[in-house]
């Protein structure tokens, strides 16, 4: 057995998607991450699959059965990340440095019981500990754990960014950067906005807002256990070396980038998919359980006046909306409309729903460029406005320039 050596700060990479997506890219991710080893850092890597590997499985999974048992499902998805380890650690050993690969289970990484959509419940990385101790660097299998009945698990939307903040949480990291084909986080998607500026810094609250509106870089559930925790992250640009990315400090850490003087939008985001419901409700009580009880959607904005109803739901994650609005609508006791053919686009910005300025401000700079604003939600940190789909890009101008202080 090895010798045990001083303890060093511990630093967790993740890496995935497009960043992994061949034996190249898997090289030049070893060579950074012994880079940083060498500078006096223990380095835990999660890693996703590659490229498309999941899509593919699933596909070749489908062609068997239409409708895959769950939990073989998460066995054979697995498999996934578990390839993407093991060539890591590989291709590290070759840079000259000792690594080990762990699955999710090895890694300690307890879940719920709940198949292909798992809930980390407690992570207990002694493994991961006695080989950081050991110099060693750990690469470790994202997007997937084992529950409480020890059976393999996986973690759904996200999960791999779970598995990254989770373990930086129970390792006291220093930081979880996170890599992916981006430089960061920036004011509004630069494919719909073409002046979208790269933020340097964000609170966790501000982030977490941006992410349950539509922001893509980070998912909202590693966000919320992020914030929860007090744990720093870094959004960075894989294979970039000069990538400086978005810092996201805890709240309550000192603010070096921000200027929080005055209250003041800070992004605008756009749900890739959405769907907008009119209805009247004998029960508006049981009608909201049943929408609560959908776990492929989350409601973005919604408001409730006697037995009318108007919601704006993300059903991004939805594999079919036609059934979607047959559980909200046709077969419960309402009469109503859901559209799906909108979009909403969302201001975020710490308290600005509770300025009615800034909401009037937002409103009549739509309304001069006549796009129809067909509902509108605030809340006290978003403000969102529900919008035909072939108006969001222009929306999304519009909103961007009265954020970056054009209006």
């Amino acid at each position: 057995m090895s010798e045990h050596i001083e303890h060093r700060p511990v630093i967790i990479q993740k890496y995935g998607g497009s960043s992994v997506a061949t034996l190249e890219k898997l090289e030049s991710i070893a060579k950074c991450v012994v880079a940083r080893h060498s500078q006096g850092y223990g380095v835990v890597v999660v890693v996703s699959a590659m490229g498309n590997t999941t899509d593919e499985l699933l596909k070749m999974a489908s062609r068997i059965m239409p409708d895959p048992p769950a939990r073989e499902l998460d066995m054979l998805l697995s498999t996934g990340e578990r390839t993407t380890m093991s060539l890591l650690s590989i291709a590290i050993q070759k840079y000259g440095a000792q690594a080990i690969s762990f699955t999710g289970s090895q890694a300690g990484i307890i879940t719920t019981d709940s198949h292909s959509n798992a809930r980390i419940i407690s992570v207990r990385p002694y493994r991961v500990q006695d080989e950081l101790a050991r110099d060693r660097i750990v690469i470790v299998a994202g997007f997937q754990g084992t529950s409480y009945k020890n059976e393999i698990t996986t973690l759904g939307r996200g999960g791999s960014d779970m598995t990254a903040i989770a373990l930086a949480g129970a390792l006291s990291a220093e930081a979880c950067e996170i890599y992916s084909d981006v430089d960061g986080v920036y004011t509004a998607d630069p494919k719909v906005v073409i002046d979208a500026q790269k933020l340097d810094e964000l609170s966790s609250s501000e982030m977490l807002e941006m992410a349950q509106h539509g922001a893509k870089v980070l998912h909202d559930e590693a966000i919320l256990y992020a914030h929860r925790h007090q744990i720093a992250l870094y959004a960075k640009k894989s294979h970039d070396e000069t990538s400086t990315g978005t810092f996201i400090r805890p709240d309550g850490w000192p603010d070096n980038v921000l200027n929080k003087a005055r209250i003041k939008p800070t992004a605008i985001m756009t749900a890739k998919k959405s769907m907008f419901i009119c209805l009247d409700a004998a029960d508006t009580g049981a009608w909201l359980e049943r929408l609560a009880a959908i776990e492929t959607i989350k409601v973005m904005g919604m408001s409730v006046i006697g037995r009318s109803i108007e919601a704006i739901l993300d059903i991004w994650n939805c594999p079919d909306e036609t059934s979607v609005r047959r559980q909200l609508i046709d077969d419960a006791d309402v009469q109503g409309t859901a559209y799906t053919d909108i979009q909403n686009v969302t201001v975020t910005g710490m308290d600005i729903g509770r300025h009615p300025d800034i909401i009037r401000k937002l409103y009549a700079a739509l309304q001069s460029q006549q796009i129809t604003v067909l509902a509108q939600f605030v809340e006290s940190n978003a403000i969102s406005f529900v919008v035909d789909r072939s108006h969001t890009a222009r929306a999304s101008q519009i909103l961007h320039g009265f954020v970056m202080g054009d209006d």
